[in-house]
């Protein structure tokens, strides 16, 4: 199943993507829900409940997708240096004031957030905050959708969480992530969090299994697979579950693999006229250009 959040005849909607990705297929929903995206769903079929009844079924390109889930609900979880590669590439980056804590690999999982109104859809624009910051850079990642919520999750059982998958685009102010000795501010930028296209549920895409990938302009830049996580999915529902109750439609973005801007020599920044494109193999690819 693939739930989007689109913009149809001016109107908001949430819809079922078809298979071939061709046509989505209305839901029946009260507008205050449809404005907020795919939530509505994902917490009636936590919920036991069955999908809204089924309207029209319109071409996918007569619609203007929106984020799936246009405002989360509260902040969007996310983890640092969850690849090998990329935990060594940003420790040696100057950057990183995790590291001057001590070791290139993190022991236990490094958990921030990013502020709900960063969120914006496929095709919106990374905005460039001249004024603020110029050292902005892109970082792939496979988001995870908390389905049934709980709080002491265990590993063993954490699967069984998971409602399903999305891509997010953490966009990075390198330098305020640097300064402030932390990262929530430098994430949390308005437009730094490109999300989507659409939501993927886990009977459709194994989140556990599947492949990341970051161009720039059409070069390739970030390439790996989600079995190389220092910490999978199940350990950082553990982790975060532990003190902190999950609710339908929790967002864990799973961190980045090798292949940043910052990881290059010099660094490779984000400039205007770029644009970046994240594909993740059984969701679909998000693209934004940068200005």
């Amino acid at each position: 199943m693939r739930l989007a959040a689109f913009v149809y005849q001016q109107q908001p909607q949430v819809g079922l993507v078809s298979d071939d990705l061709q046509s989505v297929t209305l839901l029946d929903l009260p507008v205050a829900e449809r404005v907020l995206g795919a939530l509505p769903i994902v917490e009636r079929l936590c919920g036991g409940a069955g999908l809204p009844s089924l309207l029209q079924t319109v071409p996918l390109k007569d619609v203007r997708l929106t984020a799936p889930l246009p405002r989360p609900r509260r902040n969007i979880f996310c983890v640092g240096k969850n690849y090998y590669a990329h935990a060594k590439e940003f420790a040696s980056s100057g950057f990183d004031s995790s590291a001057k804590a001590g070791g290139d690999v993190p022991s236990v999982p490094i958990i921030f957030s990013k502020v709900p109104e960063s969120v914006i859809a496929t095709g919106d624009t990374i905005e460039i905050p001249h004024a603020v910051s110029t050292a902005i850079d892109y970082e792939a990642e496979l988001g995870v959708i908390i389905g049934r919520g709980g709080k002491g999750i265990s590993k063993a059982d954490a699967m069984g969480h998971v409602w399903g998958y999305t891509i997010i685009n953490d966009v990075t102010s390198r330098d305020w992530q640097n300064r402030h000795l932390q990262w929530h501010m430098g994430k949390s930028f308005d437009t730094f969090c490109p999300m989507g296209p659409w939501l993927v549920s886990a009977d459709t895409c194994d989140g556990t299994h599947t492949h990341v990938r970051c161009y720039v302009n059409g070069e390739e830049r970030q390439n790996a697979s989600t079995t190389d996580l220092i910490f999978d999915i199940p350990t950082l529902i553990e982790t975060l579950s532990a003190g902190i109750t999950l609710y339908p439609g929790d967002v864990i973005a799973t961190g980045t693999p090798v292949g940043v801007g910052i990881g290059f020599k010099p660094p490779r920044y984000l400039k205007a006229g770029d644009v970046v494109r994240v594909e993740i193999d059984g969701i679909g690819a998000l693209e934004n250009p940068v200005r």
